[in-house]
Formats: structure tokens, sequence, C-alpha cells
């Protein structure tokens, strides 16, 4: 069996997967609309975590509840709500990072028909001492209102466990994206967006298991890179990416990184587990590479956006946005300019869920190969 062929399955259908594992082990489904949900809890509870990155249809309930110029993540995420197609759901954890979530969150708690309900209500500046104490408070109150909500004690054991599949499944990505920055073309982008979207969704042990596999065989390929490929690293906040490898790919281009709220900003982050399972988990969170909702210093994203990208070797950076993301709007121009000074062109691709722009990113694409 051709080892991608359990993500692709996944990916075609995300929310069937979660009603079969459901059906199956008997388990609970918690949704999340963030990578700074405590996903590690989820898992020492027993739970399964599910992504929400967008909907899946057209929006019409929402918009009695959002503004049109609300970002298509928030408002396609309440359409399936609302349409009850997302009935499988036990709970939703809300993380408090940028406005529109945070107001969705007091929507869907009003509206929604999901199960539980418990925000996240984390710090926004990261790099004090108050503010990694404060952290570690907010976990430890995440963790009590799992327990109560799912009615499962979580003990110190379950959250090391956790943190130990997290951390094997965060090391063995690492390793792919090490394979892709070495040996563009290693692996298909298809295969790696496939991966990433079922990284979000599927069975975290199973998701582990098949990973590795994909990874070993990869690492025992003789793939030459392509030489004549321009590297490019994204950056990002769309959630529902669509498969923008393929034209980039299709393009002249090879995509050799990310820090994409669904790429490598989930699943970078090591978790020490000497220490207390909590503080461990909460140090993560505080240190992993920040968001433009998160706060750790005036020139700290775009330093790490450059040192990334130049890690890669990267010819230029693609900028992939959701219409109407303040905050990635907000941080867009400082980060162009910071990568300008180092020598690093970049592309700015606006998106929206409910928008084909197939054409006319394939059209970008290439301009922007043939400018590199």
């Amino acid at each position: 069996m051709d080892v991608m062929q359990p993500f692709y399955d996944i990916c075609a259908d995300p929310k069937a997967y979660a009603r079969r594992w459901k059906a199956r082990t008997g388990g609970k489904v918690v949704g999340t609309l963030c990578s700074y949900a405590p996903e590690e809890l989820i898992l020492a509870a027993g739970a399964l975590g599910f992504r929400l990155v967008g909907g899946s249809g057209a929006i019409s309930k929402a918009d009695a509840h959002l503004q049109a110029y609300s970002c298509s993540l928030v408002r396609g995420a309440l359409e399936d709500a609302l349409s009850h197609r997302l009935d499988f759901l036990d709970g939703t954890i809300f993380p408090h990072t940028c406005d529109s979530i945070q107001r969705l969150s007091d929507i869907w708690r009003m509206n929604a028909h999901t199960g539980f309900h418990l925000d996240v209500v984390l710090p926004v500046k990261l790099n004090t001492a108050s503010a990694r104490d404060y952290m570690t408070a907010v976990m430890r109150k995440a963790r009590s209102g799992l327990e109560n909500m799912l009615e499962k004690a979580i003990s110190d054991d379950d959250l090391r466990q956790a943190a130990d599949t997290y951390n094997r499944i965060r090391a063995t990505m690492k390793r792919l994206y090490a394979i892709r920055r070495e040996r563009p073309g290693a692996i298909a982008g298809r295969d790696m967006h496939a991966i990433a979207r079922a990284a979000m969704v599927m069975d975290r042990h199973d998701f582990l298991a098949d990973l590795t596999r994909v990874v070993d065989q990869v690492a025992d390929t003789e793939t030459a890179a392509r030489g004549d490929a321009k590297r490019i690293f994204l950056s990002g906040g769309v959630c529902n990416l669509p498969d923008v490898y393929g034209f980039i790919e299709a393009a002249g281009g090879a995509v050799v990184g990310d820090d994409l709220c669904t790429g490598s900003r989930q699943l970078m982050g090591a978790i020490d587990l000497k220490d207390d399972p909590i503080d461990a988990i909460s140090r993560r969170y505080s240190e992993r590479a920040v968001c433009p909702a998160k706060h750790t210093g005036v020139r700290t994203r775009g330093e790490e956006l450059v040192r990334m990208a130049k890690e890669a070797n990267a010819q230029g950076v693609i900028f992939l946005y959701l219409k109407f993301c303040d905050p990635h709007a907000f941080d867009y121009p400082y980060l162009k300019d910071t990568l300008a000074a180092e020598g690093i062109p970049t592309l700015l691709m606006e998106l929206e869920e409910q928008t084909a722009s197939d054409g006319q990113f394939q059209t970008r694409c290439e301009a922007f190969m043939e400018m590199l």
C-alpha cells in the first residue's frame, strides 16, 4: 500500500474520519481553532484533537452573527457548526489569540451546539517571568476544565506519555523538513500538504506510526535535488490552505520550508519530560515560534523569519494570508522590509476560502519565479 494513502484519505473528508474514529474507539472529539490550543492535554485525556480550519460549504447562516469582513476561518467554522456539520464534536477549545477568534468564542457559546465550551485565555506577551507563571496557571486551569468536561482524570503520567508522543511527532517532522530542505523534490509538495492537514485531525499515535514510515522511505530513496528549482519559503496564517505546492512546483519552484500556522508553528518545539509536565508543556507554548497575535519583542518575528529563510537557503518568501486577517496584515510591511534588507524577495498572496483564485495564484507564482 502507498504509505501516503492514509493521509490523502483523511484530507478527502476529515469529518468522516473523526466520526469513524469516534465510532471505533468510543472516544471523544475536541475541536480546536488555533495551534495554541493545548493538544497535549487533549491527548492525555484520551480524546482526539480536531483542528477546525474553516468551512466546508457556502457561507449563509454565519453572516447573521459575523460581519462580512471577518476572515473565512471564523465564518466558515461557525457556518459548519450552525449547519450541524460538526455534530461529532464533544466540545471545543478556544485559545484567545486574535480578536476574531475571541469574539467567535462568545458567539459559538451562545449559538453552536457542539458540546462543552472551554476558553483558554493565554498571555499575549510571552517573554517575561510573570507571563511564564501566568501561562502555567492557565494550563493548570485548562487541565482541570478538561477533566471536568470529559469526565476523565488526567494524571501526570498521562501528560508525560502525551508529551512524549508529541515530541516524537515533532522530531519526525523535523527530519522530514530537513530532508526537504536538503533535497528539494525528495517529497512532493502535495504529499507535504496532505501530511500537514492530517497532522491536525488523525489519531496522533496512528499519525506518528504512518509518518515514521513515510520519513524512513523518503530518507532511503535516492532522489536528486531539483537543481533548477527556485527555493521558496512560505509564511503566513492560512489555515484551510489550498494545495499551493503544486502551483509553485509547476511554476519552477520548490518549497524548502515554512512558517505557517498549520505548518512548522504547530509541529516544532520539544517538551522537557524531566520537568513537571504542566510546567514543561507551558514552557513549550511560551518559547515556540510566535504568531502575530503573540509578542516576544518588537523585532522577534522578523529576525526569526530571516533566520529560518536563510537556514533553508531560500531565494524568495511567499506570504500566504487570509483576507481580513488583521494580525498578519499589520505585520506584513515590517516583515517585508526586514527580508528586503537581507536581499530576500517576497510575494504576498491574499486568499479567501470562498474565492476561486487558482489561475491568479499560478500566474503570480510564474512571474515571481521569473523575477527570482
